[in-house]
């Protein structure tokens, strides 16, 4: 599946957040200029809205349309603008769909006995992935899970100086890692949006319907 918007990752925090989204997913979309509330503070950029969510939602999807059972779309977590919770959202959906995307390729990759062919992956022998999780050492699991902390940090602090996808940034944006390297100890490698540039040139039309494609095969995977 290619990534138009930037890659994240896991936010393990935000699983039980997952279920919800699948339930109310048509009022998770795109971002317009606040009104209202959003508008008091000054130092955010555009921030996003339920009319916003209302009439993206049709491009996704004209069949189904606007569909919020939960009424997310209207709701104010944490003390925050609606416009900013619905930033949060937004933002959880893309990285829980892209990461049910990449889980559900690499469930099929595993269980069919692909695997790298060097230690520790060679004296796996299960083709079941949960058992395979379980043949691993222990080191190996932490390493995963300190890699995608590391990615959860990165994507929040926000080392290139574009705003937080709860103050009018683009929900699902993660920096690239050439973006700041002064900052970073050591060259991480390729970024994960666009590692080899192939979307360098292509048109913002191209780009917003590789987002909706992302969108509703990210739901799909959900």
């Amino acid at each position: 599946f290619r990534m138009y918007a930037h890659l994240d990752t896991i936010n393990l925090p935000m699983l039980s957040a997952s279920v919800a989204l699948s339930a109310g997913s048509a009022a998770i979309t795109a971002p317009v200029a606040a009104p209202g509330r959003g508008a008091v503070r000054a130092a955010a950029p555009a921030l996003m809205d339920k009319s916003g969510l209302e009439g993206f939602a049709k491009e996704l999807n004209p069949v189904v349309g606007y569909w919020d059972p939960l009424k997310l779309g209207e709701a104010e977590f944490w003390d925050n603008t609606n416009e900013e919770t619905i930033g949060w959202l937004r933002h959880a959906e893309i990285k829980h769909g892209r990461v049910a995307m990449a889980g559900f390729v690499g469930f099929i990759v595993q269980a069919n006995g692909i695997k790298f062919p060097w230690a520790p992956f060679n004296a796996i022998t299960s083709t079941s992935p949960p058992e395979q999780w379980d043949q691993l050492p222990d080191a190996a699991k932490w390493q995963i899970i300190l890699g995608v902390g590391f990615l959860e940090w990165w994507s929040e602090i926000r080392v290139d100086g574009t705003p937080h996808y709860m103050k009018g940034g683009k929900p699902g944006y993660v920096p690239d890692f050439d973006a700041t390297p002064d900052q970073l100890p050591h060259w991480v490698g390729l970024n994960l949006y666009d590692p080899l540039k192939w979307s360098k040139g292509a048109s913002a039309e191209k780009k917003q319907k590789g987002l909706l494609t992302e969108l509703n095969n990210g739901r799909l995977a959900m």
